[in-house]
Order: C-alpha cells, then structure tokens, then sequence
C-alpha cells in the first residue's frame, strides 16, 4: 500500500501508513483475539467499473504507465494528483483493500472492517480529485449492494466533504451520504452545503453538515449528535461505511478546524454503537485525509482500530516507547507521551436548545430543516 506514493514533498505521504501499521503492531492491535490482518489485492477494471467510467480508468492505466501522458482534464498529471509510475495498480490496491472488508462483512467472517489506507472520497466517477485516484470506499458500498444490501449509510467525517461518493450514489435511494466537514466557503472542494440532498430520485439521502473553520470539539461533536444517528436510525441501513480522515485535527496543516484524537475517537465510538444497534454490527471503516503524518495521523487511526476490535487502547494508553524511538530517529518528531492529546470532550446536545445567534447551531438548523421532514423527523425536537 506504501505503493501509493505522489512523490517527495506531496502533502499525503505513505509514511502515515507505515507509521500507523507500526503503532498497531507496538500496541498489540493485530495480535488481539479475534482479530486478523488480511492482505489487500489489485481490483480488477470489473471491480472499478462499478464506481468508475471506463475511459477514466484508461487514462489512469496510461498515466501509469508514461506519466508524461497524462490527461489533466480527468484530473490526472495535476499539482493534487500528479501522476506516477505504477499509478493504477497502487491506487486499485487501495480499492481491494477495501473490498476484502466488504467480503468479510457479507460472509460474515467480520462484522467490523478497517481499511486505514482508503477512503479516497474525492474520486469521481470520471475525475481523481485532491489526491484521490480511485474511491474505494464507494466500491466497498457497491460490492454491498450487488450482493443483497439493500440501504447502506456512509459516514464520512473527514474535514474535506465528500464529494466523490456523495456524487457516486447521487441518484441511488439506497445509500445515504453523510458528511461532517468545514465549510466549503473556506476550505476545498468547496461544496457540501445543507441544499445539496440528493438526485430527484433520491431526495434526502445526501446529508451535509458544514461547520466553520476554527470549530472545536465542543462544536464539531455537537454538529455531529444533532444529525447523524437520527437521520442515520431513520434511513435504518443494514452495513454502515465510514470514512475516518484525521485532517481536523488541530495540529494539522491543511485545514481550519480544531479538532482532538479524543473527539474524533469519540465518533467511532458512536457510529460504532449506531452498527450495533442497527446493523447488527456490521461496520466498514477507512481512513483518509490527515497530513500530520507522524504525530498525529498513526494516533488517530490507532484509536479508530481500537474501538473496532475490543476498545481497550485508550487516549491515555501511554505510547510504546519504541515507536516513539523509532519516529524520532527516522523522522525527527518527538511525539508526546500517550496516545491522546489530554482533552476533556464536553458536548450540549441539541436537546438543551437551539441558539440563532451560534454559527454552528445555524448551520445545524439548515441541515436539519432540509433533511429531517423527508424522514418524518421534526427539525426543532427529534
């Protein structure tokens, strides 16, 4: 998966993957009862074709393979997304990964997935976009549904919106997109407004939550528990896929938000309870945007893989020494002593009361009055 590599200098580098698979390792996270590490594959072009367009995942194969012929229009060769040798095979790895997850769920050899090296959620049906090539986590909820899912919800708490799979299941009923990101006043792509909820055969099944930039746990949690495990308990699905990109934390680079591993622990933790009651557990989650490669990035997923096995690795679980050794010498970061960054989550629930005066109770409001009459959900009260 390392393979998936933009070159020297591009905001997301493989080094986030080897240093989070080394932290699950130090952890113990792969060697926990019940739990295995399975190995990815390249998706084959039938695998793709069920998200992508052919002509696209041509011009990917020739990107490739001269990354010199590179059409640019298909978002390919771009200062984002430029090309390099190997392009297709390494950016389809990615989408087997994810697929492996898909068919453990469906035989039920899992009820719980992660795939940290995908959700590539700005990949369209036609476009790569903002570093993604090709979106995997929409080909997870694709191979659900050619296999008898019938309502699959995609959760994707990203600080970017997730436009690609919020585009791929556009007019499809059977997938509601949900996505919890900046706004796009202030941050790329620029869309995932509250008015954007669905193709005409598929109204209400687009959901977006843009907060403010400088949003902070308090906010963001808010934001998130006034939203989704309602519409998500009204669409009633039958997997939940999420996508967990770490770039609203507050150390990263990249983005405005100002957000905790312990916050956003805490969403996996809820959308986690939401697969146990709902879903009868079953659970598909990816990782990425997060460009804090060292000292946040491997935190953050480490903690997302612990609530998916047995959730005894906690934000104050001290981080192994070796690893905190090894980050040091290979990277020059020194990374503090435990997994968490020390913060005390607090959230209001939207139960205590509605504030026109708040930025984020406003965007909240919009979001709710477009989305929860097409649910029979009142947007003052459920």
């Amino acid at each position: 998966m390392l393979a998936y590599n933009f070159g020297a200098g591009h905001p997301m580098s493989p080094v986030r993957l080897d240093l989070t698979a080394r932290l699950a390792r130090e952890l113990g996270l792969f060697d926990l009862e019940g739990v295995r590490t399975a190995e990815p594959y390249v998706a084959s072009a039938a695998d793709l074709l069920t998200v992508h367009g052919y002509d696209y995942i041509s011009a990917v194969q020739a990107a490739g393979a001269d990354p010199a012929n590179s059409n640019t229009l298909l978002g390919l060769g771009t200062e984002d997304t430029p090309a390099f040798a190997g392009m297709h095979e390494a950016s389809a790895r990615l989408v087997g990964g994810s697929l492996v997850a898909a068919d453990a769920i469906l035989s039920g050899e899992a009820t719980h997935a992660v795939n940290f090296a995908g959700g590539m959620h700005h990949a369209g049906y036609a476009k790569a976009s903002g570093f993604c090539v090709y979106n995997d986590a929409a080909a997870a909820v694709a191979r659900l549904l050619a296999n008898g899912v019938n309502r699959v919800v995609y959760i994707d708490v990203d600080a970017h919106h997730g436009d690609g799979t919020q585009n791929i299941f556009w007019d499809d009923p059977r997938v509601m997109t949900i996505s919890l990101h900046e706004s796009g006043l202030t941050l790329f792509p620029g869309t995932g407004f509250a008015n954007e909820t669905g193709g005409k055969a598929a109204e209400g099944t687009a959901v977006n939550i843009a907060v403010p930039a400088r949003t902070t746990d308090a906010g963001w949690l808010r934001a998130f528990h006034a939203v989704v495990p309602q519409l998500t308990e009204a669409f009633a699905p039958e997997v939940i896929v999420s996508q967990h990109g770490c770039d609203s934390h507050k150390d990263d680079p990249m983005t405005g938000l100002r957000i905790s591993v312990e916050a956003q622990r805490q969403v996996a933790l809820t959308i986690s309870d939401l697969a146990g009651r709902l879903c009868e557990g079953r659970w598909i989650a990816t990782g990425g945007g997060g460009y804090n490669v060292a000292s946040v990035v491997p935190r953050s997923w480490a903690l997302l893989m612990s609530v998916a096995t047995n959730g005894r690795v906690r934000p104050s679980t001290p981080l192994p020494a070796a690893w905190r050794d090894y980050v040091l010498e290979k990277h020059g970061v020194q990374c503090g002593e435990t997994l968490g960054d020390g913060a005390d989550l607090w959230w209001r629930s939207w139960e205590v009361g509605y504030d026109p005066n708040d930025e984020i109770d406003r965007t909240v409001m919009a979001t709710r009055k477009e989305l929860f009459p097409m649910h029979g959900l009142d947007p003052w009260f459920d």
